[in-house]
């Protein structure tokens, strides 16, 4: 059985981890099915994995009741989050990738790279609070900063609000998203909402827009005084 420092620089550990994480904002405990799905890999995979990491103190794992992770399985993934963020960031701001793109190339970089590494692009982008689709960038402590932050589907009509956070599952919404012109710090005003889950028809950055509920549900926004 690998000592638990081994298990911490394995790719696949890491990944399942990071998918623990994502997947407890939604229940309790994770299930393995949910857990192979987001992984694309077959559920008896998903046990063998998990009773490994029950060995290395990474997650609690319950037969039929899914897994959690401990506090040191916690702080890993939150690790392998910041890696990811902060390199989605810093190749689109310093060497201009699309952002269609960041994803998978943070994907292969974040496991390869040193701590060192990582901390110096922190200090070059001054420290960032969130990454270019608004998701939090964990603070070395594991810290994240809270914002108050509502789906479009949900927020008030004719109030003033910027576009905070773009949660797409797949580069087609995410292009979806952004044809629209919905982009981080675009500003927005909702203008009308059709009833039983119908589209939403909303000004952005002055030019009116229509989309469907499902993908208001994934453009998040704050509040934005009105000027």
């Amino acid at each position: 059985m690998p000592e638990k420092s081994d298990l911490t620089q394995s790719e696949s550990v890491q990944n399942f981890l990071k998918a623990v994480y994502s997947l407890q904002g939604q229940a309790e405990r994770v299930s393995t099915n949910a857990l192979a799905e987001m992984l694309n890999v077959a559920a008896p995979s998903i046990t063998d994995m998990a009773q490994r990491l029950v060995a290395g103190n990474l997650i609690d794992y319950q037969k039929y009741q899914g897994v959690r992770l401990t506090p040191a399985g916690e702080a890993l993934a939150l690790k392998i989050i910041r890696r990811h963020r902060l390199i989605e960031l810093y190749l689109v701001r310093e060497l201009g990738y699309a952002l269609l793109d960041v994803h998978a190339e943070a994907e292969n970089l974040e496991h390869a790279v040193s701590d060192q590494f990582i901390e110096a692009i922190a200090d070059k982008l001054g420290n960032p609070d969130i990454d270019p689709h608004g998701d939090p960038i964990p603070h070395p402590d594991g810290t994240i900063v809270p914002r108050d932050l509502h789906p479009l589907s949900e927020w008030p009509l004719h109030t003033a609000a910027s576009v905070a956070r773009i949660k797409a599952d797949n580069a087609e919404m995410l292009q979806h998203i952004l044809d629209r012109g919905f982009k981080l710090d675009a500003n927005i005003e909702v203008l009308a909402r059709d009833p039983f889950n119908g589209p939403v028809t909303a000004m952005v950055d002055g030019e009116q827009r229509v989309v469907g509920h499902n993908v208001a549900d994934c453009i998040l926004v704050e509040g934005r005084a009105s000027e």
